[in-house]
């Protein structure tokens, strides 16, 4: 990272004249020369770090600290969720679970079903893993019922997103509410008022326009049932115990954090500190790829090779993901080490506008600048705490203001959001298509957010 003592000396003009000049040249390398998404994402990295004065003796930590920060949380994730997607795929447990969800909810309901058990997922659980443990259901459902896979993907990858960004106990309504003085079970409560007709119309609505629009295949990720599947697939209770034991886990984990917040629980005790790492999401995933392993693998009759040979087959498809989405990491990191996120602080923090619709705003712009959705939202919380806490709002219009500035939190999700690319890889997308629909829906669920919070912030 750039030295302590260092200071930016660009102001706000010219950092956001580099900022877009590099996402452009991203774009021209990707879509117009072709060049593989990981190398112009390193090389744009490179570019805007020497243009934006970070110091030379530095850029090499900034790129790497980006990258490998990025990759900490991903690469387990995505790693572990392949294996124990590719276990729930070849054993035809998502097929099972597939049937099923066709045969109660009917074919022509089966995206919308898909998306209110990822909005069930996705209380306890981040975004992407969440994602990659429906990934095989949301595959499995496409190739039962045929059509685009957007069509089932975007209602299930949508519902996540939402969850994610409004509703606590995810960590950047959590960590905005707690700045700006909101009650926490306010925050739920209108959070899912925000997040459930939103994700009706951003993502299951369009998710079926964008569906009929981009007619895209099924991508071969995680492998097919007809590969070596066994002629004993394992019970819908089966696969329903083995997704589910992972978000079990890891809401024991969020639940003990909430009960620590709130003084329910010793956050020091031995017994909780044991519970909460074994419910923290890497582990959870593992304790759930073993598990699936065994009643998935050895139990039906598949051999040790063959189980150890599926597990390993999971990583491959899945590395050029993880890399990718660690360079995206990078590329935002290299825009907050610039002082972006600063620049644009100085710039829009006397905005003369009122405290919700600034806060959604100022959000918004940090978001699109610097890619992180926590990022922004817990930057713009503390920018706006002193106005809040100056002004006289009511428990339920401090609980509207920060489900406005997350709304802006999510708001245009591009080239330097590592979820970006997350979504556009898992979905077999380019990242024109990608920019045409993920984007899109990210901007759909931050502009329909914000009207709702703005207007529970006037009725209040």
């Amino acid at each position: 990272m750039p030295p302590e003592d260092w200071e930016q000396t660009l102001g706000a003009g010219p950092l956001l004249g580099i900022a877009a000049a590099a996402i452009a040249l991203l774009l021209f390398l990707i879509i117009r020369l072709r060049l593989h998404a990981f190398l112009a994402l390193i090389l744009v990295s490179l570019l805007t770090a020497f243009a934006t004065g970070v110091p030379a003796g530095s850029v090499v930590d900034v790129i790497t600290s980006g990258f490998g920060t990025t990759l900490g949380s991903v690469a387990l994730l995505v790693g572990l969720g392949a294996m124990l997607g590719r276990m729930v795929e070849t054993s035809g447990g998502a097929a099972v679970m597939a049937e099923t969800l066709v045969r109660r909810f009917g074919e022509q309901r089966a995206p919308f079903a898909l998306g209110v058990a990822s909005l069930i997922f996705g209380f306890p659980i981040f975004f992407d893993a969440g994602l990659v443990v429906m990934l095989p259901i949301v595959f499995a459902v496409a190739r039962r019922l045929g059509g685009s896979v957007l069509t089932f993907g975007l209602p299930a990858a949508g519902a996540f997103s939402v969850m994610h960004v409004f509703v606590p106990p995810h960590p950047g309504p959590v960590a905005a509410s707690e700045l700006l003085g909101a009650d926490p079970g306010l925050v739920i409560l209108l959070g899912l008022v925000v997040a459930l007709p939103t994700w009706y119309v951003s993502s299951y609505l369009y998710g079926q326009w964008a569906g009929r629009r981009w007619v895209l295949p099924v991508p071969e990720l995680l492998g097919t049932a007809e590969e070596e599947a066994p002629d004993n697939p394992p019970s819908l209770g089966t696969v329903l115990g083995v997704l589910l034991l992972p978000l079990v886990l890891i809401f024991l984990n969020t639940g003990l954090d909430t009960l620590r917040s709130a003084g329910v629980v010793d956050g020091d005790a031995v017994w909780v500190q044991v519970v909460r790492a074994v419910g923290s999401t890497p582990v959870a995933l593992l304790i759930a790829v073993l598990v699936a392993a065994w009643v998935m693998g050895t139990r039906r009759g598949r051999d040790k090779t063959t189980v150890e040979r599926l597990l390993e087959s999971a990583l491959g498809p899945v590395c050029s993901v993880i890399l990718i989405t660690g360079a995206g990491g990078m590329f935002g990191a290299v825009l907050r080490a610039s002082g972006i996120g600063g620049a644009l602080e100085d710039a829009l923090g006397d905005l003369g506008l009122p405290v919700i619709v600034a806060g959604f705003l100022i959000s918004t712009v940090l978001r699109v600048a610097q890619g992180s959705a926590t990022v922004a939202l817990i930057t713009t919380a503390g920018l706006i705490q002193p106005a809040v806490a100056s002004g006289d709002f009511s428990p339920v219009q401090l609980a509207a203001i920060v489900l406005a500035v997350a709304a802006g939190s999510v708001m245009a999700s591009h080239v330097n959001d590592s979820g970006f690319w997350l979504v556009g890889r898992f979905f077999g997308m380019d990242v024109r298509t990608t920019l045409r629909t993920w984007t899109v829906m990210e901007t759909i669920i931050g502009t329909m957010g914000f009207a709702i919070a703005f207007l529970i912030f006037t009725v209040a």
